[in-house]
């Protein structure tokens, strides 16, 4: 059986709801939706699609770092968006973290996020090449 890591952000969110930041389990990494909220639970780059998404790429590099992992192991981004209009603001800020390494990407336009502010959730998949 293959060992199983939890990743936690110190996130208090992560007790009361019974999640981890990542999960990693042989050489896979699961990455849970990730918002822009800063470690004081401050909302980064408001009415900012961009620059949100930028911080939560940021966030999941962490995440991915303490798992052992980097962003070149992405095999695959889901991005929940609350206005696909953005969706080149989003898009630009994606490809300038994945350009050359190009996981499989989904960006889907949700009716909201847990809050009004977030206009971005990401989450992703990274398997560690053997």
């Amino acid at each position: 059986m293959q060992k199983r890591m939890n990743i936690s952000s110190g996130a208090k969110w992560e007790d009361i709801v019974g999640y981890s930041r990542a999960v990693r389990v042989g050489s896979t990494v699961e990455v849970a939706g990730t918002t822009a909220v800063d470690e004081q639970g401050n909302v980064v780059g408001l009415n900012d699609a961009y620059e949100q998404t930028r911080f939560i790429l940021a966030k999941i590099e962490k995440a991915l770092t303490a798992a052992g992992a980097s962003l070149k192991d992405i095999v695959r981004t889901r991005m929940f968006v609350t206005d696909i209009s953005k969706w080149e603001e989003i898009g630009r800020a994606h490809g300038e973290v994945f350009r050359t390494i190009k996981p499989a990407a989904s960006m889907i336009e949700v009716k909201g996020l847990i809050s009004p502010e977030l206009l971005v959730e990401i989450e992703v998949t990274a398997i560690l090449s053997e």
